[in-house]
């Protein structure tokens, strides 16, 4: 499996709620937050929704790279 686009937002999915939407809000509510086009979040959501529950939870988790801040400095 690969990225539907080459950007990842900086998420760590430990600890949210499992539920699929929920995984999908917090997902696109970060992308947005990092200046992410409404088109390229919709071509990651319509990836993960074209599979199962798994297939689900495997993109968004492709997407998301949780990015240490210390290393920022």
């Amino acid at each position: 499996m690969k990225r539907v686009i080459e950007k990842t937002v900086n998420l760590e999915l430990d600890g949210v709620n499992g539920n699929a939407f929920m995984i999908m809000g917090v997902f696109q509510r970060q992308a947005k937050k990092e200046g992410w086009s409404q088109q390229e979040i919709d071509t990651v959501l319509t990836e993960a929704k074209s599979g199962d529950y798994d297939h689900l939870l495997q993109t968004i988790m492709l997407h998301c790279e949780s990015k240490d801040e210390n290393n920022d400095h």
